[in-house]
């Protein structure tokens, strides 16, 4: 909903949130930020990022899914880290 907010405002486009949110993901994700980070702790931490960048992927007048849906489809979306392949 803030997400929605910030663009009907125009304060951000769904755009410039898009792409702060994937730039503070792999900023998370880097080597030097997660080096001795195990998978679970890594995923601990970009989770609200990644359920943000779902979010904002919601139309802005359809019904945003609920939380524990939103919750669901970012662990369905997750991939293995480049340490895990």
């Amino acid at each position: 909903s803030i997400n929605h907010i910030l663009v009907r405002k125009g304060v951000l486009s769904a755009e410039e949130i898009d792409i702060a949110l994937r730039k503070a993901e792999a900023s998370e994700t880097g080597e030097e930020r997660s080096d001795g980070m195990s998978p679970s702790s890594r995923d601990a931490v970009n989770f609200p990022i990644r359920l943000l960048e779902l979010a904002n992927q919601c139309q802005p007048d359809a019904d945003i899914p609920s939380f524990s849906k939103l919750a669901r489809m970012v662990g369905r979306m997750k991939e293995p880290y480049n340490d895990q392949m």
